[in-house]
């Protein structure tokens, strides 16, 4: 049975986690959020005997996507997501890049995600959640056979994302984490764009932000 796989390397100086994801039947793998450091992820998966599939964004931050046209192209992948909320922020990469000292180029993802999508790495599904707040177009991916979700700068261990940013809405934000990923169910983890891995039952009861006894 298929079953998917993780690898998370840390990239730029925000420490972002990007993420390879794999199928441990076909070794087809995708990039998630490959913010930049392309020599660090095309190592590891060669190392790991890994074949490039696709590339997936959760949110148009540099820090997710500012590598990802350039591994589109080394690789000759197509980049899917976010959702076309975030197209502003993609627009503007190579000065997002300029304000942080980091290289990058404007990307123009190959499909736009919405809520309800379906993407595929190898024998793998990931179900697509719209999950606003942190940006305008920000999704999460969920792989449901294997209770594992990729939620970018939705929320972390024991924090949740910025709101203060171009676009963001602190009340989208809380919406996002109660109506899309409580549901998913308390023993689903997650893998945050920055910090430690944690799972949902332990952040409804721990994370001063959106555990059930702060939101009442």
């Amino acid at each position: 049975m298929s079953s998917l796989k993780t690898i998370i390397v840390q990239v730029t100086p925000f420490a972002q986690n990007a993420s390879i994801i794999y199928c441990n039947e076909t070794k087809k793998c995708a990039f998630v959020d490959p913010g930049g450091d392309i020599e660090l992820l095309l190592n590891k998966a060669k190392e790991n005997d890994l074949i490039p599939e696709k590339i997936l964004l959760t949110h148009g931050h540099i820090d997710h996507a500012g590598g990802a046209s350039e591994l589109s192209e080394i690789l000759n992948i197509n980049i899917e997501g976010p959702s076309i909320e975030d197209k502003f922020l993609l627009d503007s990469l190579k000065d997002q890049g300029e304000m942080f000292g980091m290289q990058s180029r404007n990307c123009i993802p190959n499909l736009w995600l919405q809520d309800g999508d379906i993407v595929t790495v190898g024998q793998i599904s990931l179900d697509v959640y719209f999950c606003p707040g942190h940006t305008p177009g920000h999704v999460i991916f969920y792989a449901k056979e294997s209770k594992v979700a990729l939620v970018g700068d939705v929320l972390f261990q024991g924090s949740i994302g910025r709101t203060d940013l171009p676009g963001g809405n602190h009340q989208d934000l809380i919406d996002s984490i109660v109506n899309k990923l409580w549901p998913l169910g308390d023993d689903v983890k997650f893998i945050p764009g920055h910090g430690d891995v944690s799972n949902f039952g332990v952040e409804r009861q721990t994370n001063a932000f959106v555990a059930d006894s702060v939101l009442g």
